[in-house]
């Protein structure tokens, strides 16, 4: 009895999970586990879609690096008992400098898919940006979020339809569109090729093996309605009626002729915020200040359009110095950690996108991972700040951040 007695005392058990989901998620540490959790989850060319890049892959391995080449120079000594990382983006409060990227396709993921992000992105206090081919229609995504929404676009060949969307997001309250203009084609992503990826996914006797081994998926898959792209039904190829490869959906209605003065006609018919996202260069940075956006993304598409275009991280300095005192500037792709949203505010960006981050999460425990991706980010972000000594977002400056081996970032 005495050496049981002694046992207690120092031991303690775990109490049993009995939740299946729980238990998943508590095993992931950071966005890379969530990831790894993905992979085992999602079918081969679901989870490819998703992780996969254009060509080699290069620019989004690169994109991931460029943080890690990214050290911070902490500063002690500092009472950081109190944080604020809260800002504004765009007029709005941010729980942190975070904003959601827009990710097409998100039910193949799981079934909730766009819902389920908007709802953790309200929870988590930040702005969610829904994508024209999203899986749930503009309207559906408000219905369940009273948060702050975006809407991103691209230049279609069918500008009333283009049209009917911006009215549509105007009606649903959405506060602001962002226009990607890195598509004018798509880029090979040859991950898609290999598996002849499409939506609805093609069955065939590879996937039906596929679904076999990820049982969890596939019966979630075929409970509910087929896949679509939610913000055309009916309105054109791409419906949900036939398979379609994205590349024929790019071909049949994106415009390869877009150029500056498309950006003057989204103007004219949207009377909010406007973002350009795709911006790659200094210059294209200054044109864009001339055309009366209110903000840049930084972005090479998460490496999935340009095989071999620069990290978005590296243009955040230059860019700022250029016209930041003109709009705001976002840097998009490659985040992984919450310090890595601190490292592109400190360079003097408004706040980092993230697209991957979450859809790892959605891919790993739907609404639930997502959940738990954001607290991540947020939660790395906080820890940051007091390890760094910086006490609010508005004191984040290039004075705590270096180069690896180089010395001051600028």
């Amino acid at each position: 009895m005495g050496m049981l007695a002694n046992l207690r005392s120092v031991v303690r058990f775990r109490k049993i999970e009995w939740n299946s989901t729980s238990r998943r998620l508590r095993r992931a540490a950071n966005i890379d586990d969530l990831r790894l959790l993905a992979k085992r989850r999602l079918p081969g060319g679901v989870f490819d879609y998703i992780d996969g890049a254009a060509e080699d892959e290069i620019t989004a391995m690169r994109n991931t690096q460029a943080f890690r080449d990214l050290e911070f120079r902490p500063r002690i000594l500092r009472d950081v008992s109190s944080l604020d990382t809260s800002t504004d983006i765009l007029g709005k409060t941010a729980a942190f400098p975070l904003v959601l990227a827009p990710t097409g396709f998100s039910r193949i993921a799981c079934s909730p898919g766009e819902l389920a992000v908007a709802v953790a992105a309200e929870r988590a206090g930040i702005p969610y940006t829904l994508s024209s081919l999203s899986t749930r229609s503009i309207e559906e995504v408000r219905a369940v979020s009273n948060g702050v929404l975006w809407f991103q676009v691209y230049v279609w060949l069918d500008r009333g339809l283009q049209a009917e969307m911006l009215e549509r997001a105007a009606a649903a309250e959405y506060s602001t569109i962002v226009i990607t203009v890195d598509t004018a084609v798509l880029g090979r992503r040859e991950r898609d090729v290999r598996r002849g990826f499409s939506l609805p996914p093609k069955i065939g006797l590879d996937t039906v093996i596929d679904g076999m081994l990820h049982p969890g998926w596939t019966w979630d898959f075929l409970r509910h309605e087929p896949i679509r792209f939610a913000n055309v039904v009916g309105k054109s190829v791409g419906d949900g009626s036939d398979p379609v490869s994205l590349s024929d959906f790019i071909s049949s209605q994106f415009d390869p002729s877009l150029s500056w003065k498309d950006i003057e006609w989204f103007r004219e018919r949207w009377k909010g915020n406007i973002v350009l996202k795709g911006v790659q260069t200094v210059q294209d940075a200054t044109i864009a200040a001339d055309h009366d956006v209110q903000a840049i993304a930084l972005s090479n598409h998460g490496g999935r359009q340009l095989d071999g275009s620069p990290p978005p991280i590296e243009l955040v300095a230059p860019v700022v110095d250029a016209v930041g005192d003109r709009l705001e500037v976002m840097c998009d792709g490659g985040l992984r950690r919450g310090s890595d949203i601190a490292k592109a505010v400190a360079l003097g960006a408004t706040a980092s996108m993230a697209g991957r981050a979450y859809l790892y999460g959605l891919g790993a425990a739907g609404e639930r991972g997502v959940d738990h991706a954001l607290c991540l980010l947020g939660d790395e972000f906080r820890r940051t700040l007091a390890l760094i000594g910086c006490t609010s977002v508005s004191n984040l400056s290039r004075d705590y951040v270096q180069h690896v081996g180089r010395g001051e970032a600028s």
